[in-house]
């Protein structure tokens, strides 16, 4: 057994009683192939929760900051999260998340960058339109629908691939397809809220 497999069992362990997961739109997800995997960010047991819920092992890129802590510095890399620099273009981070899509491989982000403050979807970032425009990914739109309460049911949707092909052949902005793949993000919440 794997770090990744064994610690996604210990989360499951640990996190199954306190919270009901209700997971929705599973077969939406691409059994085989590059998946870009955009999610909502509203707390820090985001990233665990996705890595429960999706039915392939997820690799998340994750903010530089968290590499730099004694244990985690050493746990992350070996859970499939890789480094990025916040705030700035960081080639190497790029490089290596169009190198997870490549190989066939599932990467997961949060487009927002960073926690919501108040649970409302907020405007993504650039990067995932960069990875959805410049990779041959599918993109698939997850939502996290909480609020994180012990005992209470938490949703995590998964919705069927946004279709890129058009924005790649005219070659659109990242800043477009980010907005295109929140739409899709926050369409998911209002229809499972």
């Amino acid at each position: 057994m794997n770090l990744y497999t064994f610690a996604r069992s210990l989360v499951k362990m640990v996190l199954t009683p306190i919270y009901r997961f209700q997971t929705i739109g599973l077969e939406h997800f691409p059994k085989e192939g590059g998946v870009l995997l955009c999610a909502n960010h509203i707390a820090l047991l985001d990233p665990p929760v996705v890595g429960l819920t999706a039915p392939r092992p997820v690799s998340f890129m994750a903010k530089d900051e968290l590499f730099q802590a004694p244990i985690l510095k050493q746990l992350l890399p070996n859970i499939r999260a890789f480094p990025v620099k916040r705030g700035m273009s960081d080639r190497e981070a790029l490089r290596r998340g169009l190198g997870i899509l490549k190989e066939g491989n599932v990467m997961g982000l949060f487009p927002e960058g960073t926690r919501s403050e108040d649970g409302e979807i907020k405007k993504g970032l650039a990067g995932a339109g960069f990875f959805a425009l410049r990779s041959k990914a599918d993109v698939i739109p997850c939502a996290i629908i909480g609020p994180y309460k012990p005992f209470k049911r938490l949703k995590v949707v998964y919705g069927k691939p946004i279709p890129m092909d058009e924005l790649r052949e005219r070659k659109a902005s990242a800043e477009e397809a980010t907005e295109l793949i929140m739409c899709h993000i926050k369409q998911l919440i209002d229809n499972h809220r």
